[in-house]
């Protein structure tokens, strides 16, 4: 009999890559790496469950060692990992960091991957159709949309039919995978969502504007949020409008802080908070992530979560990670 599926609040759906970071200098002297894992919306997932959010995140992954670790990674973080299937042709994906000078850049080989596999039918597996249907979030992001066009018609199938769950889309504008190949599927996507979220230096390239005003205009979406880099972050509900600043961080990394943001905004949804304490809690996960090397980081201690998600707005501003 196959195994019951497990209760889980959120699914995150996208995909997962293996990151390989070397030390400093160009990656022809490299000689070592450290292993870690990667990927918009398994970040999510992992933000989600440290943040007591039963989830689960589902995808495709190569049936090799690179795909196992993501298993095994995911699992001991808390998150749901039933629904992933198990690709013997294709390769998980990955990705290098290559520090120098002080900044990374990071070198893709996702082409041909697990992930990109997925399509339209892979939302009829049995293991995928039970979790989504007793989720009350799904979130995704604009980089499955770009991996291939299958999955971009994958989500479409998602965003139009009918559903009793919040959908999230998290922007995450990438423009070398959309290079020759039309956006309009994204902008479908993220109209159809009920949850927006999406960076103003990015908004500008994607959308020609970063103004929050003219993007929650544009969209027409239930809930934006607008992140304007380390200042602040805007959220637009039912005509009204919330700013809350970000907190000051001594930045160690910045990949994967968008992410965090994201887990800890959508906690704070699943949780009932306050607008202003979900944009809270989105900085507060982000901070956490900042002061990491890797693309994600536990929480802050559910002590200080709480006492900062209440604090006076002198409080919050005055803190420092």
């Amino acid at each position: 009999m196959p195994e019951p599926v497990p209760e889980t609040t959120a699914i995150c759906l996208g995909e997962a890559m293996i990151m390989l970071a070397g030390g400093p200098g160009p990656l022809a002297d490299v000689e070592v790496f450290r292993r870690s894992v990667g990927g918009a919306e398994c970040n999510v997932a992992g933000g989600l469950a440290g943040l007591g959010v039963p989830t689960g995140w589902i995808s495709r992954l190569g049936d090799d060692g690179f795909g196992q670790h993501v298993l095994r990674d995911l699992q001991a973080r808390g998150v749901d990992v039933g629904g992933v299937e198990l690709d013997p042709v294709r390769p998980t994906a990955l990705y290098v960091k290559e520090s120098e000078d002080g900044r990374s850049r990071m070198h893709y080989y996702r082409t041909g991957s697990a992930a990109a596999a997925m399509e339209p039918g892979f939302l009829d597996r049995p293991e995928v159709r039970e979790r989504l249907q007793q989720a009350k979030l799904v979130h995704t992001t604009g980089i499955t949309a770009a991996i291939s066009t299958s999955s971009a018609d994958m989500l479409e199938r998602l965003a139009t039919e009918p559903r009793e769950y919040l959908l999230s889309v998290d922007l995450n504008w990438r423009p070398a995978l959309w290079r020759d190949r039309d956006p309009a599927p994204l902008w479908r996507l993220l109209k159809a969502a009920d949850i927006v979220l999406i960076g103003a230096d990015e908004a500008e390239v994607f959308a020609g504007t970063g103004d929050p005003d003219v993007l929650y205009e544009q969209l027409q979406t239930p809930v934006l949020v607008v992140k304007n880099d380390a200042h602040s972050a805007i959220a637009f509900e039912g005509g009204a409008r919330t700013e809350v600043s970000a907190l000051s961080v001594e930045v160690v990394e910045t990949v994967g802080a968008g992410d965090a943001f994201a887990a800890g905004f959508l906690a704070g949804t699943l949780q009932g908070l306050s607008m202003v304490e979900r944009l809270r809690l989105g900085h507060l996960n982000a901070a956490a992530v900042l002061t990491a090397p890797e693309d994600h980081a536990p929480p802050p201690a559910a002590a200080e979560r709480e006492r900062l998600l209440k604090a006076s707005d002198e409080e919050w501003a005055a803190t420092k990670v």
